[in-house]
């Protein structure tokens, strides 16, 4: 008798456990369900901001001259360039991120004097990624886009780039850039990498930053940053 009322227990805690295992279960569904429509409508206003962004990215664009003028406002001066119409790729690529704030803040990270000043490496932002400065980007490349009469004179912007080896086609750099300093030594580039405007008016920053003291790595002691790049 004793045995049968032991097991009889036994199946009473059983059932009485059935109901609270339902319940935890249902819980947990309605949760996952909350959260898998708080997340829906996260990744919907996250769409619709960046559809509305691509918007008023376009309309920017759009209000461009065929060759805009910028002015790369740096801590140690402006460089006012101009961008080249022939080279149409480049040209909308380099706008859209400088009118959507891509450069703000970035270093020039490899400045060579006698050569060329080099920038436009995001990880540049955070002294954290010294080690790696100069690999960064947003993601992609550019086809390249040589033009003839285009050259590496004083002055002219240009996309840097991997090497030949790793990129046989000589695809840009998505967002790195130089500005040639001497076109004497630059003059050996001419026809392997992308030249896309010219420095208009701020030379004399150009050799100002050319002129500061490097490490063995070429990136400035001191920062030398780009502050914000306009449209005029």
């Amino acid at each position: 008798m004793k045995r049968i009322i032991i097991i009889c227990s036994c199946l009473l805690t059983v059932l009485a456990m059935h109901p609270s295992c339902g319940n935890r279960s249902k819980k947990a569904a309605a949760q996952a369900e909350a959260a898998a429509k708080e997340q829906a409508a996260a990744d919907s206003v996250k769409a619709e901001k960046e559809k509305q962004d691509s918007i008023v990215m376009e309309k920017k664009l759009s209000e461009l001259s065929e060759e805009p003028v910028f002015d790369i406002v740096t801590n140690l001066g402006t460089i006012k360039v101009k961008l080249y119409k022939k080279t149409p790729k480049h040209r909308d690529n380099f706008a859209k991120l400088a009118l959507s704030g891509f450069y703000d803040g970035i270093l020039f990270h490899r400045v060579i004097k006698g050569f060329m000043i080099q920038t436009g490496d995001p990880l540049t932002k955070d002294l954290a990624n010294s080690a790696r400065f100069g690999t960064g980007g947003p993601g992609y490349t550019v086809p390249a886009e040589f033009v003839k009469e285009y050259k590496h004179k004083k002055g002219a912007l240009a996309a840097a780039r991997r090497g030949d080896a790793a990129n046989p086609l000589k695809e840009s750099s998505g967002s790195q850039f130089y500005i040639v300093q001497d076109p004497n030594t630059c003059a050996q580039l001419d026809g392997a990498y992308t030249v896309f405007g010219e420095t208009i008016s701020g030379l004399d920053v150009v050799d100002k930053i050319a002129s500061v003291e490097t490490n063995a790595r070429d990136c400035p002691l001191s920062e030398v940053k780009i502050i914000k790049i306009t449209a005029e």
